[in-house]
């Protein structure tokens, strides 16, 4: 309700933001349909949208993304982002233009003007004359716009947009008009806010009905299913790689010049007077002096360097320090005390949220570490064999030194209110179960300024790896990409399938990557491919040009399994069904009958709270019970691994709210969100049903 409450706000303009996005850009953009004969970038529902049209939004998408990140560089990721947006948009036009003629909207001059001259004038008009000291439209200043002769030209086009949005509006009266809200749905969400239970259920596991082995899938209803459900796998075409990337990493001869320089720069900092003019001419980074740094600001090898240091005061130079891909040469001018930092290990043993089984043996194997911990094993090395952290486990769990609030609350609480050296745990978060080891605290705070370096790769290391690429790619083409991965000694990767649209798994966005995949044959070899760190020699593994996946071996153990749930769902279904008209409902003799077990109860549950005391979270449990009644049977219910079945022994309204009060209050709101999301589903649908012919080359 909270969340309904707070969205009445909004203006339900979701079928105009395609629209209105198109128009910001380009006054002066033909909006009589995307035709005339130009090359084509595709098709909506057989109306053509001409490239040059296209590449016009996405022209404006780069101004604008430029106006707003000057600084920001148009890698190939933003491009491909930005293309993908300019192709959505005109293909919303069209689809836009379209339920303009399905319900013969259209608006006359005499509408245009009278919306300039009301009270709730359009957007541009608004956008552009309104007065923030008189809260009200700058009436003069509009009319002399209107009255110019210079802006004659520019007016035509301020009353197309401005028709454009009347159009809109109109659209979305006649498909708002639709939308009703019965007194059901009222009663449902009213329950929802205010009504709490008191029920007893009965949570029956899919091993009720029998091991897996006694519900056979075969190939056959695999591949009918698969047929069947066949639009559910569409998909763009695709294609998957092999790849070999030469790496221009810098060498350790490369890392020695850059701290030889900072090391030839040491005393001449250290005499210097205006850390400003030094640092700007030096460092990499030109705004590091007079900065105050604790030790969270540094890699923990770097700040054991200077923080370890027994004579740091200020005066110290220090360094140069290597950390995490730069060298540090820090200049320290004063020492204080700040908020303290922390420096941590955790094993995080993850769980399904809402899965109450799951979470017992993620409790069970957190006691199974806790008993090694204590029977002598290291901390880093159950890190290693246990933890889910890819980023921290290979580091025997160390997340290195942070301050307070730079992880999730429960975590950040337990670190720093336990004692350096000591075990807190299991802390549980959204990501898990975590166990915590605190291995540093310190509170000092540097004031210092600093030069930094990155450690690059010189030329010569480049043009070795530019070389090797080179090599290999020639050798590819003459005796195949297979002799020369293994004549070189390199290993070959799989991208795994992508598509035009999407990065290159393993890779990233590369769009001449891309090109060469989606405009080659299988087998081809590419050129030497540039990428951020080094240079790379792909072949083309795989093509799949269908529209939609193939039944391959990972897809049919997924559909095997989904057919293995449903047959013992179905099983579990009968059995309970049988079993509770034998014994009329009665979950205790039901639970024995299954071989004793559990039934859960209790008592006051709110439906927005969803935990279930003694059981956990199960919104299916909670939607079965709304709208039924005080002695009420469900049918079998889908659970997590199984089955459930709900006795709702009572239901009330706790503070005794006056439920009419409530039912007149919901129903607006109700039909507000209600609105908000059929405008949503209704040009999802739309856009879902279309036949959109993409002819973009990439």
């Amino acid at each position: 309700m909270t969340r309904l409450r707070n969205n009445m706000h909004i203006v339900l303009y979701a079928l105009l933001a395609a629209f209105l996005a198109l128009i910001v850009f380009e006054w002066g953009m033909n909006f009589s349909g995307f035709s005339g004969g130009g090359a084509l970038a595709g098709k909506v529902n057989g109306k053509p949208i001409e490239y040059r049209q296209y590449e016009q939004v996405y022209d404006g998408l780069v101004d604008n993304f430029r106006r707003q990140s000057p600084q920001a560089e148009l890698t190939d990721g933003i491009e491909r982002a930005l293309r993908e947006k300019a192709w959505e948009m005109v293909v919303d036009q069209v689809i836009l233009e379209e339920q303009f003629d399905k319900y013969a909207i259209s608006v006359a001059d005499g509408e245009i003007i009278a919306a300039v001259e009301s009270d709730n004038p359009p957007m541009v008009i608004f956008q552009n004359f309104f007065d923030p000291e008189t809260g009200a439209i700058d009436r003069d200043k509009l009319d002399q716009a209107r009255m110019d002769p210079e802006n004659s030209e520019v007016w035509i086009r301020i009353e197309e947009i401005i028709r454009r949005e009347l159009m809109v509006r109109k659209l979305q009266r006649v498909l708002l008009s639709m939308v009703k809200v019965s007194d059901r749905e009222v009663e449902e969400l009213l329950e929802r806010e205010f009504a709490a239970y008191s029920a007893t259920f009965l949570p029956v596991p899919f091993s009720a009905v029998g091991a897996d082995s006694l519900f056979s899938v075969t190939e056959k209803e695999i591949d009918a299913w698969y047929r069947e459900n066949r639009e559910d796998f569409r998909q763009d075409p695709v294609r998957s790689l092999e790849y070999v990337l030469f790496s221009a990493i810098p060498t350790d001869r490369d890392s020695m010049a850059v701290k030889a320089e900072l090391e030839g720069l040491a005393a001449e900092f250290a005499g210097t007077a205006d850390d400003s003019a030094f640092v700007s001419l030096q460092s990499d980074r030109a705004d590091t002096f007079n900065r105050r740094y604790s030790r969270a600001d540094f890699s923990p090898d770097a700040g054991d360097a200077l923080f370890g240091n027994s004579g740091l005061k200020p005066g110290l130079i220090t360094g140069p320090v290597a950390d995490d891909g730069f060298y540090r040469l820090v200049k320290v001018h004063a020492v204080s005390e700040g908020e303290p930092v922390a420096r941590a290990s955790h094993i995080l043993i993850p769980f399904q949220e809402g899965s109450p089984a799951d979470k017992r043996k993620a409790n069970e194997l957190v006691a199974k570490i806790m008993r090694e911990i204590r029977s002598g094993t290291s901390f880093a090395a159950l890190a290693g064999k246990y933890s889910k952290d890819p980023g921290s486990a290979a580091r025997g769990g160390d997340l290195g030194w942070f301050g307070r609030n730079a992880m999730v609350p429960e975590f950040d609480d337990a670190v720093f209110n336990t004692a350096v050296g000591a075990l807190t745990g299991p802390v549980e978060t959204e990501f898990g179960l975590h166990l915590v080891k605190v291995t540093g605290r310190d509170n000092r705070l540097l004031s210092c300024s600093e030069i930094v370096r990155e450690i690059r790769p010189s030329s010569a290391t480049i043009e070795n790896a530019r070389r090797k690429a080179a090599e290999f790619q020639m050798e590819a083409e003459e005796k195949g990409f297979d002799e020369a991965s293994v004549s070189f000694g390199m290993e070959a990767r799989q991208t795994g399938i992508f598509s035009a649209r999407s990065e290159v798994p393993g890779v990233g966005f590369n769009n001449v990557l891309t090109r060469f995949a989606f405009s080659s044959s299988e087998g081809d070899v590419s050129d030497v491919v540039n990428m951020e760190n080094g240079f790379l020699v792909a072949r083309v593994d795989e093509k799949n040009d269908s529209g939609y996946r193939e039944l391959d071996g990972v897809l049919q153990d997924s559909i095997r399994a989904v057919l293995l749930t449903k047959k013992k769902g179905e099983a579990l279904d009968r059995k309970l069904d049988a079993l509770l008209a034998e014994n009329n409902g009665d979950l205790g003799t039901i639970a024995s009958a299954l071989g004793g077990i559990r039934v859960v109860s209790f008592d006051a549950v709110r439906y927005r709270d969803m935990d279930i005391p003694g059981y956990g979270r199960d919104v299916r449990l909670m939607e079965a019970l709304t709208g039924m009644k005080p002695g009420d049977v469900s049918r079998p219910v889908p659970v997590e691994n199984g089955r459930a079945v709900v006795v709702l022994r009572d239901k009330s309204y706790p503070g005794s709210p006056d439920l009419d009060e409530a039912r007149d209050r919901i129903r607006p709101v109700l039909e507000n969100a209600k609105k908000e999301r059929f405008i949503q589903d209704y040009f999802q649908a739309e856009r879902n049903s279309a036949n959109i012919e993409d002819l973009r080359t990439f």
